[in-house]
């Protein structure tokens, strides 16, 4: 399994132990440690038996953990509470196991998991730092790391490099089909960017819009997405996503199992609302139902296994070499290898390489596992690759981690407006995200504040959605509530006369029935009164719109334009698709649509 070493958390957990080394207080048979529920056993030299609760701090919130000591051995760890997305939540079944394995807390953190990791090491070090013992106090053992047993070699019909959506829906279509599927992860979960997404997916024609008398088309879609991209897309791809982008959501609803919201949203560049949304606005629906439905056909799924290199067989790509705990293997495929491997938003120097400004200054909503790998892997075949300079930002993010902010859907329900510190709107709130990503960056301090009222929270109920999420961004100061506009602006510093100025300006815009400053689209919905909000957010990396070249049947072409055998992409490991810009919610259409496509074709090509 890939891990990164908490260096940091391990320093601080040696600090914390040395500060609680005084020497234990005989223990009688029944004594109870005070806030702990502990009960302790006889006196002893090392770490008095007994079971302790600690506390620490992950990705969705508090972590509570119970440790149970047994003659200086963890003999058990117990997670009470948690608020961690499943999928990352895993990773604290790994860390338990490696943890009673050694015997130690110091053990390495799951990669892609490492704020999850992060605060269950916290954790189980404050359950521990109450036994009043020191870490050297931890009995010594040699254990050998546990692991699944792999064989050197497998074989399938069907090889998928990554389970992100695109991966996992071209391994049910392939699956489907009739194929053998054997599908390689290199992280310990799967999921990749569609776990950390909204999971919000574009679909023309959809069953809500015509409840709500939304008139849309394929066509308007097509237009869409090219005019949303510059024209600098495939038309004959863009065609495909447009025309496949309804049966594709219809796929996932009845076939796979998907619930989606009884709600839409407007994303930006769209004409019109049109994008479905799943349960609890989050991909952790998509992917925990794609997951299970591949693992009903017989998928198999093989995580903490990166891919390292591509085989051509008589000019036929045949083979996937992959690592698993430094132990190479082997993946033959009969029929055809589908590269699913996400993007490179997470690589910096490749980034860098194709577009300067997207330098380490600029943080991303990424996963840890977007590096670019299956781009790097057929580029050595002689792969062609498109549109690598287009990197997309996402306005409205963390300004410290970068991380996508859910809370901010409000926006998207068209219910917030966009300022500066001088209290300005100053581009259109749903505007594509490039437009206003770098309308942000020539702010003051390169951040945006949304506002929004009560009423808007209470419309879009993101407080609710996102309970963990606005909790979080609360107390970490990047969220305020407030009962007048200027006690919300005196937050931030911004100009609470001004921000008042252009509330009541874009009130009389509501009434009028027209955006006058910037022709905001959508429905147009007045303030009124508060409690109000503000979030104060900066743009993040978020979609790399460049890849691999693809033709119509999700066959990679190499630099002559010819289909290089036996090989597929599907997802933002392709290119050529959305041009110079992703729109909002295209990508779950995309991996969708094309990971159906390329699943059908290898599985068939016998």
């Amino acid at each position: 399994m890939r891990k990164t070493r908490l260096v940091v958390l391990a320093g601080m957990l040696a600090l914390s132990l040395a500060a609680c080394s005084k020497p234990a207080a005989p223990q009688t048979a029944e004594t109870v440690t005070e806030g702990t529920a502990a009960v302790q056993t006889e006196a002893q030299s090392g770490i008095p038996d007994g079971t302790y609760q600690g506390e620490g701090s992950g990705k969705g919130g508090k972590i509570v953990v119970e440790v149970t000591f047994a003659d200086s051995k963890i003999t058990e760890i117990k997670v009470l509470e948690n608020a961690e997305t499943p999928g990352f939540a895993d990773a604290m079944d790994t860390m338990t196991e490696a943890m009673i394995a050694q015997n130690s807390i110091e053990v390495d953190g799951v990669s892609g998991a490492t704020l999850t990791s992060t605060g269950f090491t916290q954790a189980v070090a404050d359950a521990f730092s109450k036994t009043g013992a020191t870490a050297d106090q931890l009995a010594a053992v040699t254990a050998e790391t546990v692991k699944d047993a792999r064989e050197d070699s497998y074989s399938a019909d069907v090889i998928i490099v990554g389970a992100g959506g695109a991966g996992l829906s071209a391994a049910i279509s392939a699956a489907e089909g009739g194929a053998k599927v054997i599908v390689l992860e290199k992280m310990s979960m799967p999921g990749g960017n569609t776990l950390i997404s909204g999971g919000e997916m574009a679909a023309p024609g959809n069953w809500l819009q015509k409840e709500e008398g939304i008139e849309d088309s394929k066509d308007q879609f097509y237009e869409d997405i090219l005019k949303g991209g510059d024209n600098e897309n495939d038309p004959e791809l863009v065609r495909i996503l447009a025309d496949n982008a309804l049966p594709a959501a219809e796929w996932l609803r009845d076939d796979v199992g998907v619930t989606f919201e009884d709600y839409e949203l407007f994303f930006g560049g769209h004409s019109v609302k049109r994008s479905l949304v799943p349960l609890n606005a989050s991909g952790v629906e998509l992917i925990d139902k794609l997951t299970k439905k591949a693992e009903s056909l017989g998928v198999e799924i093989h995580t903490s296994t990166p891919a390292k290199e591509l085989v051509q067989t008589d000019g036929k790509v045949t083979d996937v070499k992959a690592e698993y705990e430094g132990q190479e293997i082997t993946y033959h495929a009969d029929r055809g290898v589908i590269l699913a491997t996400g993007g490179f938003g997470s690589n910096l120097e490749m980034r860098k390489k194709y577009n300067a400004d997207m330098d380490e200054k600029i943080l991303s909503t990424n996963s840890v596992g977007s590096t670019g790998d299956g781009i790097d892997m057929a580029e050595k075949l002689g792969a062609q690759v498109v549109d690598m300079q287009y990197i997309q930002t996402y306005p409205t993010c963390d300004p410290e981690t970068g991380a996508l902010l859910y809370v901010g859907d409000v926006r998207l329900d068209g219910r917030a407006i966009l300022v500066n510190l001088e209290g300005k709107r100053f581009v259109e709130e749903l505007e594509r995200r490039d437009v206003i990503s770098m309308a942000v960056t020539e702010q003051t301090g390169g951040v945006s504040y949304m506002f929004w009222d009560e009423d808007s929270m209470k419309a879009s109920k993101v407080n609710e959605t996102h309970k963990n999420e606005y909790e979080q961004l609360l107390a970490s100061g990047n969220l305020v509530k407030a009962d007048t506009v200027e006690e919300a602006a005196a937050h931030f510093g911004i100009d609470a006369v001004e921000l008042q100025k252009t509330i009541d300006q874009y009130n009389e815009y509501c009434e009028k029935g027209k955006d006058e400053a910037f022709n905001k689209r959508g429905d147009l919905i007045a303030f009124t009164d508060g409690p109000y909000y503000i979030l104060k957010t900066t743009p993040a990396i978020h979609h790399t719109m460049g890849g691999l070249k693809i033709n119509t049947d999700a066959q990679v072409l190499d630099e002559s334009g010819n289909v290089i055998s036996g090989l597929y992409a599907a997802g933002e490991v392709t290119g050529d698709i959305h041009g110079t810009n992703r729109l909002g919610s295209d990508a779950i259409a995309d991996i969708t649509v094309f990971g159906r496509i390329a699943g059908k074709n290898a599985a068939e090509n016998k």
